[in-house]
């Protein structure tokens, strides 16, 4: 065991952890390892328009394991984009496919005929056809848990691992910080199947405390953004880099009436006129000038489009800038390897140190 002080435990660089600590964090994300087929257990987030061929190839050639957005995607695309991944890469990755999608069962064929090995269903509560659908096709499913009983239910009608998304996270978010979704579902579920934490993990630090809590992995999606290979706009990215944590605000509902799917993103001119919006809608309801389905309507579709205007075009004004709190963690933009690095470097760091301490 090394001698070394806390400290520089701390601050160790990849390559100069204690080895007991590298053995340490490979036990323990062994079973998330397994699942995924990758040297890191750390999945990464899918993020619409950023999660693309060239970052998901990227972060599975890195050791993590890529997972690409399919979001609206139409049949035909998915298929391209896949190949156009497995181009850039020889190691798996897995695609997160929405279950509100009109052409949901066609793109779970496509998945299939194209041998993914892992499909995450992201977007609400998957029917479980779908989940058979996949699991007979030959892949793994993993689905978001918002709390135990959908966790419970899940594992159920065949989930193979979740994911709990805290509401740290960037995007669409749940009302639940990660902290307490670890705590209520992975005493009940870490030893049923493999469990990943997302929300909020920017340093291998979180990384340990969620594999020490039961967790056989993470999932991370904000520190890639900026990585060498995202094809994010120069604005988008800048936007995160000079963000701090309390920039990432979620969207706020100003009436019962007129609701509001929670979003996180940086506070911009668009979050702004989206409030003034709502204010001036619920005033023409009021005075009875529109209808409840219009009022709820143009609240529903302010957004549409804006999530692309600002990673494709770089409008960082009137664009959603989605983005979890560990934005304040990024600070420069990197090659996904040294991302994947440094996170890894920090996860023996902090291991080390706890041995470390335990010794004492």
């Amino acid at each position: 065991m090394t001698s070394a002080s806390p400290a520089a435990l701390a601050a160790a660089p990849t390559g100069q952890t204690d080895p007991a600590a590298r053995r340490r964090l490979e036990r323990l994300w062994r079973r998330g390892v397994e699942f995924l087929g990758c040297r890191h257990a750390i999945l990464g987030g899918a993020m619409t328009w950023v999660s693309e061929r060239n970052l998901v190839a990227a972060i599975s050639n890195g050791g993590g394991f890529g997972v690409l957005a399919s979001g609206a995607m139409p049949p035909d695309v998915l298929r391209a984009e896949i190949r156009a991944t497995r181009a850039l890469t020889a190691q798996p990755f897995g695609v997160n496919l929405i279950t509100m999608h009109p052409r949901l069962a066609e793109l779970v064929e496509i998945c299939l005929e194209e041998r993914i090995g892992h499909v995450v269903l992201a977007g609400g509560l998957p029917q479980s056809a779908t989940i058979a659908r996949l699991k007979e096709g030959g892949a793994k499913v993993l689905c978001f848990a918002p709390a135990l009983p959908f966790a419970k239910k899940l594992v159920r009608i065949g989930a193979d691992a979740l994911i709990l998304e805290g509401t740290e996270a960037g995007g669409h978010i749940g009302p639940v910080s990660t902290a307490v979704l670890a705590q209520e579902i992975l005493p009940e579920m870490a030893h049923v199947v493999p469990v990943f934490i997302a929300g909020g993990i920017g340093r291998g630090d979180a990384i340990v405390t969620a594999l020490e809590a039961g967790a056989s992995g993470v999932q991370i999606g904000t520190r890639f953004v900026c990585a060498t290979e995202s094809v994010a706009h120069p604005r988008f990215k800048q936007a995160f880099i000079r963000a701090a944590a309390r920039d990432a605000v979620a969207s706020v509902q100003l009436d019962p009436r007129f609701p509001v799917i929670p979003v996180r993103a940086l506070q911009n001119e668009g979050g702004r006129r989206f409030a003034e919006l709502q204010r001036d809608v619920i005033a023409r309801y009021d005075r009875g000038e529109i209808t409840l389905k219009e009022g709820q309507l143009e609240i529903e579709h302010f957004w549409a489009g804006a999530l692309r205007r600002a990673v494709v075009e770089g409008d960082v004004e009137t664009g959603s800038l989605m983005a979890g709190q560990s934005v304040g963690m990024v600070t420069r933009e990197q090659p996904v390897a040294e991302i994947l690095a440094e996170l890894v470097a920090q996860a023996e760091a902090a291991i080390a140190l706890r041995m470390s301490r335990a010794e004492a």
